[in-house]
């Protein structure tokens, strides 16, 4: 007989991750000029029905990460979240400036318009 670890863990192991199309696999870096806030607001405008997994994957962190970054954009007004079937539609409020006192004078708008256009 089995235990009940044992169980689980062969469970784990048979779950199939779906291939992303166009992943970026995130170079291994100290440190980068934007923030994890900005990359996953970039990757919303890029596509607003974009699930938590690709996030993730394209910017190298986790899906809990992606998960507290979505709550933070939304409780301060940047983004909103519009549930559609199973799966979420993100808007991008693009009039918001940005946070620091140094770029304020710019909107997320600029900064998508600057970085995020891939076409």
């Amino acid at each position: 007989m089995r235990s009940r670890l044992a169980i689980s863990s062969s469970r784990k192991t048979k779950k199939a991750i779906a291939p992303i199309d166009q992943t970026v696999q995130p170079e291994k870096t100290r440190w980068t000029f934007l923030t994890n806030h900005a990359h996953v607001l970039i990757l919303l405008a890029q596509d607003s029905s974009v699930t938590l997994r690709q996030v993730a994957l394209k910017i190298g962190i986790t899906e809990r990460a992606v998960q507290r970054i979505i709550a933070d954009l939304e409780q301060d007004g940047f983004i909103e979240r519009e549930k559609v079937g199973r799966r979420n539609h993100y808007r991008i409020l693009d009039k918001r400036s940005l946070r620091h006192p140094i770029e304020s004078h710019r909107s997320i708008g600029d900064l998508i318009a600057l970085i995020g256009n891939r076409n």
